[in-house]
């Protein structure tokens, strides 16, 4: 049959399981919102108030759901717009593929209106893109970004077409998704050295991060902890592949994780780091990070192999495959007095009192577990809230802690809140955000509105640039230099002028009440909560430090 462009865009998208797009339209996508107008019972569109806010809910929607998430942006700064949400899921391997819409391929190169080469701007932020101004290029243009934006390490993908691609015609015959190439296989005799070294081990520790979850490998690192009594610390990326419960689980790795991860780790004489790429929030210091341990390294991307730490042996396979052929291998194991000294480790807390504080980071985030069920996803933007969440949180499940990792974006959370609500409707979302962060996208408050979304918003309301005043006061002789905005934002009053609703809470009595309110709303609900600007995030291991140089209070 013949169709056009854009409804081969549409096909394309339906025969790879895309029922919601996320975007913003304009005059080169105009053929393209045309089709979605079309197809509008079987796709989805949502749109938003600023195409970083979309970028960041497909973002969002692919981490909570473990699906591809697709946004869609017109020509120009519709495209640049999406550069920083597209930049976030490509440091933390998040599948996305963004699609543009650009100027007749008559124009190109004429500096006409709205026309960029946004393809050279995101060539280092994206695994592959392509800029498509035959019409013939398209399906395939459209199929290779699904298989790359999921094979391998997995990150996002641009297609980019000029409008009269949109708009010509072709015949089109519908087909089935390009097959994913295969993960590199795991070498047996490597993998049975690996269960050597652990079997002997006595005081071994994992270190995993996203990597596992991206393999949908929680599971077997969860019997391979248990079967042989080895502690684990994760990554950001990794947070909720080990439940909180378990007394294995040492928590938050690195810059400020826990005093038993790091200890653990700068004691270990075995570090099987899985999933993970050492980044410099982990290993501040790498010559000295895990010292006394021998270090094996298992990740997919080759390239991620002795780039930040110098490892003892490595594979470059998938962590499923390889969990799956070393579960047999591991022998049981008490290690009854590393287990002990972990214990004795995770008992020490940090010295962190605010002697002005009534409302603590740590009871509002405690009282959010406590009045959520263990389905809810936690979202964050960047900063103190972000860390204490980490920090706080009864983390329970997988794809459940959507957070910027690698990038650090400031106004992800809300976007990605919102993504994570629509791609879940079941499940509750709670987004912790900061006055800080939150200025970034509130802008979105009014996608969250006009999609009826009841999701939460916690705001860690210090009246200044959290982390970065505490860098100052630690390290900068207290010069606090543009970190006191002296913003006069209400925020429960913004929210209502949006269409939501907000509170305000100085106490715990205060937060638990206007919390339980929230959850009884069927929109969107902030949550302005007072912070006192002296609060901490503790433990903090100072850049090119060391487990020893570990700040405790």
């Amino acid at each position: 049959m013949k169709v056009t462009g854009s409804q081969i865009v549409a096909e394309v998208l339906l025969e790879h399981g895309v029922d919601t797009v996320f975007g913003y339209p304009g005059g080169a996508a105009l053929n393209l919102y045309d089709t979605l107008y079309d197809y509008q019972d079987k796709i989805k569109h949502v749109l938003f108030a600023h195409e970083q806010g979309a970028a960041h809910a497909a973002d969002g929607y692919s981490r909570a759901t473990g699906k591809t998430g697709v946004v869609i942006a017109t020509s120009g700064p519709g495209a640049t717009n999406l550069t920083t949400g597209i930049a976030t899921a490509f440091m933390d391997s998040i599948p996305m593929v963004a699609i543009t819409a650009n100027v007749p391929d008559a124009l190109i190169g004429r500096d006409a209106f709205q026309e960029i080469c946004i393809t050279g701007v995101t060539m280092p932020i994206t695994k592959h893109n392509f800029f498509v101004n035959r019409i013939e290029d398209l399906e395939n243009a459209l199929r290779q970004g699904f298989r790359i934006a999921n094979s391998g390490r997995k990150g996002p993908v641009l297609i980019d077409i000029t409008k009269n691609v949109t708009a010509e015609m072709i015949d089109y015959k519908k087909r089935a998704p390009l097959s994913l190439p295969s993960a590199p296989v795991c070498d047996d005799k490597e993998i049975a050295e690996i269960a050597n070294l652990i079997n002997k081990a006595e005081r071994p520790v994992i270190h995993f991060g996203g990597g596992v979850a991206a393999a949908n490998a929680s599971n077997l690192l969860n019997e391979l902890v248990k079967k042989a009594n080895i502690p684990a610390a994760h990554t950001m990326m990794g947070a909720g592949v080990l439940g909180y419960e378990n007394k294995l689980n040492l928590g938050l790795i690195g810059m400020h994780g826990s005093i038993a991860a790091n200890k653990a780790v700068d004691h270990a004489d075995l570090v099987v780091a899985l999933g993970t790429r050492f980044s410099d929030r982990v290993a501040l210091n790498p010559p000295k990070w895990a010292k006394k341990a021998t270090k094996i390294q298992i990740d997919i991307d080759r390239s991620e192999i002795n780039k930040n730490v110098l490892v003892d042996k490595y594979l470059v396979c998938d962590a499923k495959d390889f969990l799956k052929k070393l579960l047999p291998l591991i022998k049981p194991k008490k290690r009854t007095k590393w287990v002990a000294q972990i214990t004795t480790w995770k008992k020490e807390s940090t010295n962190n009192k605010c002697a002005k504080a009534t409302l603590r980071p740590s009871e509002v985030i405690t009282a959010v577990c406590d009045l959520t069920d263990k389905d809810t996803i936690y979202t964050t933007d960047v900063g103190q809230h972000q860390m204490w969440a980490a920090q706080y949180l009864k983390h329970k499940k997988t794809r459940a802690f959507l957070t910027s990792g690698g990038l650090g974006t400031m106004g992800f959370g809300y976007g990605a809140a919102i993504g994570a609500q629509i791609g879940c409707p079941k499940r509750r979302v709670i987004h912790f955000t900061s006055d800080g962060s939150l200025h970034m996208n509130l802008n979105e408050a009014s996608t969250a509105v006009s999609q009826n979304l009841p999701i939460i918003t916690v705001i860690m309301n210090n009246r200044v640039l959290g982390m970065v005043y505490q860098w100052q006061t630690i390290f900068y002789d207290k010069k606090y230099a543009a970190t006191n905005p002296e913003r006069k934002t209400d925020f429960p009053k913004l929210i209502e002028a949006f269409g939501g609703k907000g509170y305000r809470a100085s106490t715990p009595t205060e937060f638990e009440k206007a919390f339980k309110e929230a959850l009884k709303s069927d929109g969107p609900v902030w949550i302005d909560c007072a912070i006192a600007k002296e609060e901490r995030v503790l433990p903090m291991i100072p850049a090119g430090g060391t487990a020893k140089d570990m700040i405790i209070g």
